[in-house]
């Protein structure tokens, strides 16, 4: 049965996304750099009982990405939603920030997204149908937070490129923008965020939104 795949699974959004999508029944892949991550996070989705794979990669390596995505796609067939959560979030100003830094930012938070939307998203446009979602942020761009500022505007571009391309054939893009620091118990709480991820997913064709705002409890 295909199911979820969470690319960046983390504490926070990762985690409740992951849970969120779990407590619906779909099979869970999880994917993330660190072993002790996936295991907090298989630990987390576990009482759900659907199946779920934890798959080692890091975003930035295509290779690596690429392998663990075939991995999910072998376990439980072509996901019905992806999710992109990988972010590199660090304050720096204009100018402090070395040539590489902001290629290294620009890597983890849009093309690690993009090498992900271009090994999954074919496959769900022949089926017909799929969701690819990613994990947005920085409503307003802030000087202090410039490579995040860059990523996330990139995000947004993303996204209208590749509803262009597979949103005929069926692939709803869309990004889920946060508006604020991420903590639970506050107007921020994961739980919340997540549910931004759900009715993504379940939206009507005819009413597809391609960015859900997190601004706060309502």
């Amino acid at each position: 049965m295909p199911g979820a795949v969470i690319i960046g699974v983390g504490p926070g959004i990762g985690q409740a996304v992951a849970r969120r999508f779990a407590g619906e029944g779909l099979p869970i892949a999880l994917i993330a750099r660190s072993e002790q991550t996936l295991r907090a996070v298989a630990g987390a989705v576990a009482p759900s009982g659907v199946p779920a794979v934890t798959l080692k990669a890091d975003a930035t390596d295509q290779a690596e990405l690429n392998a663990a995505l075939d991995k999910a796609i072998s376990e439980h067939g072509v996901p019905d939603v992806a999710v992109y959560n990988a972010a590199l979030i660090q304050a720096d100003a204009p100018g402090e920030l070395s040539v590489r830094g902001h290629m290294e930012a620009w890597a983890v938070n849009v093309v690690g997204a993009l090498n992900a939307a271009a090994h999954l998203a074919p496959a769900m446009a022949a089926r017909g149908s799929g969701t690819f979602l990613i994990t947005g942020g920085m409503p307003e761009p802030k000087p202090q937070y410039v490579s995040l500022s860059l990523g996330k505007a990139g995000v947004r571009t993303l996204v209208t490129l590749l509803d262009q391309q597979y949103g005929s054939s069926g692939v709803h893009v869309a990004s889920v923008t946060v508006a604020g620091p991420v903590a639970p118990g506050t107007d921020f709480d994961p739980d919340d965020i997540a549910e931004h991820y759900w009715r993504l997913h379940t939206q009507p064709r005819h009413l597809w939104a391609h960015e859900a705002l997190h601004a706060g409890r309502s």
